[in-house]
């Protein structure tokens, strides 16, 4: 089997289906060689024509803020599924506001269940609620490449959130605005037709390691922020945590034979998010750690990693997979063998994952 759970608790992983078309006559290694001006394997934002830069993010698969030349052509193969991951049932309502007059980061999408011979003032019977919140190394990606059908088919709502990278403002900016964005939709939860008491949690790479810090930091004032709904509450009932760290000053001690990033360098990711070279601010990546916080009642985990990642070493979530056991949580760690920074293509993979959600909040 090329992949192995660790428990017999179910995983829980959705793969983004990717949409859109970039010129498809063209050979896609000619076509990436092109567009490569540094040549360094990867494409940038920057580097795409100007055209064609709104599709990044859904080329973009893994969110890891890079194109890889196989990001690259399966785009392209994929071009005539524009909009698969949207079937005709799902209603997209885009680009809400969950802070009053805050940021231009502070917007989400939801999808929703298309209601048949509904009264318009009627509230859909409630579901529970899933919220994606999308990678890129803090520095970049966005809610637009969100896999919301077929979750909203198995009877969930879903929202997707944008959240302030860390070229807006350095930690703990990301963390309260993804609390700020829970704690609204809680407080709208009767519009939406959403169960506010069985919400999840699920993101990859960047996405991860915030998920996993919402499911480890469910009463720490320090992380909760002041904007919007302070009423409501920003825990979660579940957690989806794809390949993110969660020991920020391990990271380049764990990278071991497949590391290709120097996470202490000054303009890491690491040490952008935190406004300061990684190793010089102990004080500030041990706040920003998921592993700082875990205590006993946090909520079931999925954790899922490649165990050849060349960015998150899978170590990283092999500790919080232990801190969690050792809390006596409800933890299920499934490492994919062969795989990378989330080149996951095992059905059952997807499956399973799908299967987590259902069991943890159905």
């Amino acid at each position: 089997m090329p992949f192995r759970p660790i428990e017999s608790v179910t995983v829980v992983l959705l793969v983004v289906v990717v949409a859109g078309s970039v010129s498809a006559q063209s050979q896609p290694r000619q076509m990436f060689d092109r567009w490569d001006k540094n040549k360094d394997g990867k494409l940038v934002r920057e580097e795409l024509p100007a055209e064609i830069r709104p599709n990044f993010d859904k080329a973009d698969i893994d969110g890891d803020g890079f194109i890889s030349i196989r990001e690259h052509a399966e785009y392209l193969q994929r071009g005539s599924r524009r909009g698969a991951s949207v079937q005709g049932n799902v209603e997209v309502k885009r680009d809400l506001s969950y802070v009053p007059d805050g940021h231009e980061r502070h917007k989400l999408d939801l999808y929703l269940p298309k209601a048949k011979d509904q009264q318009p003032d009627v509230p859909a019977s409630k579901r529970p609620l899933v919220i994606w919140i999308h990678g890129g190394a803090w520095r970049a990606g966005s809610k637009n490449g969100c896999p919301a059908g077929p979750l909203v088919e198995r009877g969930f709502v879903v929202a997707s959130i944008n959240y302030r990278l860390s070229n807006h403002a350095v930690f703990p900016a990301q963390i309260h605005d993804c609390k700020a964005a829970i704690r609204w939709l809680r407080a709208n939860a009767d519009e939406y037709g959403i169960d506010a008491e069985k919400v999840g949690v699920w993101g990859s790479s960047a996405g991860g390691h915030l998920v996993a810090l919402l499911g480890t930091s469910g009463d720490v004032k320090d992380l909760e922020g002041d904007l919007g709904n302070l009423d409501q509450s920003s825990r979660v009932q579940a957690v989806c945590d794809w390949f993110g760290p969660t020991d920020l000053l391990l990271m380049n001690q764990q990278a071991g034979e497949f590391g290709t990033m120097d996470h202490d360098a000054p303009n890491s990711p690491e040490s952008q998010l935190l406004g300061g070279t990684l190793q010089q601010v102990p004080d500030k990546a041990k706040r920003a750690s998921p592993l700082t916080y875990v205590t006993s009642d946090d909520p079931p985990f999925l954790i899922v990693h490649g165990d050849q990642d060349p960015l998150v070493p899978w170590q990283q979530s092999q500790m919080l997979t232990d801190s969690l056991k050792a809390a006596k949580c409800k933890v299920t760690f499934t490492i994919v063998s062969g795989a990378g920074h989330g080149r996951f293509k095992e059905p059952q993979v997807t499956e399973d994952s799908l299967k987590f959600f259902e069991d943890a909040l159905k």
